[in-house]
C-alpha cells in the first residue's frame, strides 16, 4: 500500500491517509478481507503520529469500509458488507454538489464536469455503467 502524505497540504493528515485508502479499496489494490498495517507500523512508514493513522482507520470504520478486530488488525469489509445506505448516498452528494457549482461557477460546462466524473472513474478504474 502506498499513501503519500503531503504534510504543506490544508487537509488534515488523517484526511489524506483515509482518502487513499478509500482511492487505494476502489483501484483494487486492496481487496476484502485484507488487513491493513497495523496503526503502529503505518504511523512508522509514514512517519506520522500514531494517533493520526488511528483516527484515520476509526473514520474507515465510521464509514463501513473497514472492520477493526482486537489482535486482529483493521480488516477491509467485503463488498457485500459495503451496502451503500441512502444516508451515505446523500452525504456524497453533499460532499459533491460544492464542488461541482465552484466548478459551474468558474465556468465549467455540464459536459466538462461529465468527462471530469468519467476520468476519475478510469483513474480508479472503475467500469462506468451506461454511459
Amino acid at each position: 500500500m502506498f499513501i503519500k502524505i503531503e504534510p504543506q497540504s490544508d487537509v488534515p493528515i488523517y484526511e489524506q491517509v483515509t482518502r487513499q485508502i478509500i482511492e487505494g479499496i476502489a483501484r483494487g489494490d486492496m481487496q476484502s478481507g485484507d488487513t491493513l498495517p497495523s496503526v503502529r507500523n503505518l504511523a512508522a512508514d509514514l512517519g506520522v503520529n500514531m494517533h493520526t493513522v488511528n483516527k484515520s482507520y476509526h473514520e474507515l470504520e465510521a464509514k463501513g469500509i473497514i472492520t477493526i478486530r482486537a489482535k486482529s488488525g483493521a480488516i477491509i469489509r467485503s463488498t457485500e458488507e459495503r451496502i451503500l445506505t441512502s444516508e451515505q448516498l446523500q452525504q456524497i452528494e453533499k460532499k459533491l454538489k460544492p464542488v461541482v457549482a465552484e466548478g459551474m461557477v468558474l465556468g465549467a460546462t455540464v459536459e466538462q464536469i461529465e468527462r471530469m466524473m468519467k476520468k476519475i472513474c478510469a483513474d480508479l478504474q472503475i467500469p462506468i455503467e451506461g454511459v
